[in-house]
């Protein structure tokens, strides 16, 4: 049974880490595009870009909502992957300890 918590664990684990390298993506690619580095007309930029911000803004909408208007400033981001890092350490230490 520990073995199998373990794997579940891990893999849970191993999607967090994934998605917060989306999100950091998500970041630096809107950074880009606010700077005309990028041209978002070229379709494999636009293709990254729809993939980017499908993958990230239903997480982010809800934080966005709640936050108040910092101006240009979106640290949105950075409050989901504070988020998630607890959740890991949350779910790792529960079975490092809890079991």
């Amino acid at each position: 049974m520990s073995a199998m918590f373990a794997a579940i664990i891990s893999g849970i684990v191993l999607l967090i880490n994934l998605y917060i390298y989306v999100l950091i993506a998500s970041a630096v690619f809107s950074w880009f595009v606010a700077f005309n580095v990028v041209n978002t007309r070229n379709q494999v930029v636009h293709t990254i870009g729809e993939f980017l911000w499908r993958a990230t803004e239903p997480a982010l909408r809800p934080i966005r909502r709640v936050l108040p208007n910092l101006g240009g400033l979106d640290i949105s981001p950075v409050i989901l992957v504070i988020i998630l890092i607890v959740i890991q350490r949350f779910l790792v230490w529960q079975f490092l300890y809890g079991m």
